[in-house]
């Protein structure tokens, strides 16, 4: 009994030290394929720059008649009035 833990015990590091030394070979090829894309990989892009819009007013006239927009302007102003913070 005590040959059969003594042979698990040596096959359990065996095993955790081949896991441990893969892990390591795995971060340093990590690294170095990183350090590789840098250098000679493709510059990046520079980023899209969005196209202004004009803040300018419609030079068309409003759809809606001047007496509905002036009723519009006091049922915001009523409302605000209202719900004042």
């Amino acid at each position: 009994m005590n040959e059969l833990m003594s042979q698990a015990i040596d096959l359990m590091v065996a095993g955790m030290g081949f896991v441990f030394a893969f892990l390591i070979i795995l971060v340093f090829a990590t690294l170095l394929m990183s350090k590789l894309v840098l250098r000679f990989g493709p510059a990046e892009p520079e980023p899209a720059v969005p196209a202004r819009k004009s803040r300018a007013k419609p030079s068309a006239p409003s759809p809606v008649d001047p007496d509905t927009a002036e009723a519009i302007k006091k049922a915001i102003a009523q409302y605000r009035s209202r719900h004042k913070k």
